[in-house]
């Protein structure tokens, strides 16, 4: 998770507004290095806890539908290096093939079993294991998919200094964010136009705050943002 040297910035990155960000965080190496620390811990000891809750969904996932049991889409992480992330299947096989790939309300793509792990916010929880694998943090710029990182802007590039997060304060405030999309003639296009640079302002101010204990409020936040929903 640690910021390298300026000269080992992919070339697409380097530009005035990601450096700019890679200066502040290049000066907290140390406290990135606990970070690190704080997900291994953290994440495997959830594993372990939340080992049961994964052997009822998995079986719950294979008894209502055909599939896998995780969806590995591909995402985009640290330096804009692409991973496969791992959530909890919600939707029907080839489900990308045949809509966009963001979620709209009461998409017709979503199993019964998908609605209820999707009201109850857990789909997300098997993310422990990139976040144990270092290809995700806890707190960070939500991981997105390649197609919508070629529309990043210079200064939104500059959320790839750090490795994608299961949460952050982003996704609080847009949590409802396929409500937001229910009505748009375009879906694809309205994400990219109206709803990701919203995102992206949230995003890029937690890289200048960035720090320990505003990562553990988030975390605090982002628990009772899913019980109150």
């Amino acid at each position: 998770m640690l910021i390298c040297k300026w000269e080992k910035i992919p070339e697409n990155m380097k530009n005035d507004a990601v450096h700019q960000y890679w200066r502040i965080l290049r000066k907290k190496n140390f406290s990135l290095f606990w970070k690190r620390v704080f997900d291994i811990i953290v994440s495997f000891l959830m594993l372990i806890i939340l080992s049961l809750l994964f052997i009822i969904l998995a079986i719950a996932i294979k008894i209502d539908s055909k599939g896998p049991v995780f969806y590995r889409q591909e995402r985009v992480t640290q330096y804009g290096k692409k991973f496969r992330i791992h959530k909890f299947r919600t939707m029907v096989i080839d489900a990308d093939k045949i809509g966009s790939q963001v979620t709209v309300a009461g998409d017709s793509r979503v199993t019964k079993v998908g609605k209820f792990i999707r009201k109850c916010r857990i789909d997300e929880v098997s993310q422990l294991f990139d976040v144990l694998a270092g290809t995700m943090t806890f707190v960070g710029t939500r991981p997105e998919v390649p197609k919508y990182v070629e529309q990043y802007t210079d200064e939104m590039k500059a959320t790839l200094l750090l490795p994608a997060g299961v949460t952050s304060l982003a996704s609080i405030k847009y949590k409802d964010e396929d409500r937001l999309l229910d009505n748009a003639e375009n879906v694809d296009e309205t994400y990219v136009n109206e709803v990701l640079p919203g995102k992206m302002e949230y995003n890029l101010q937690a890289l200048r705050k960035c720090g320990f204990w505003r990562d553990i409020g988030i975390m605090f936040k982002t628990v009772g943002a899913v019980l109150k929903g």
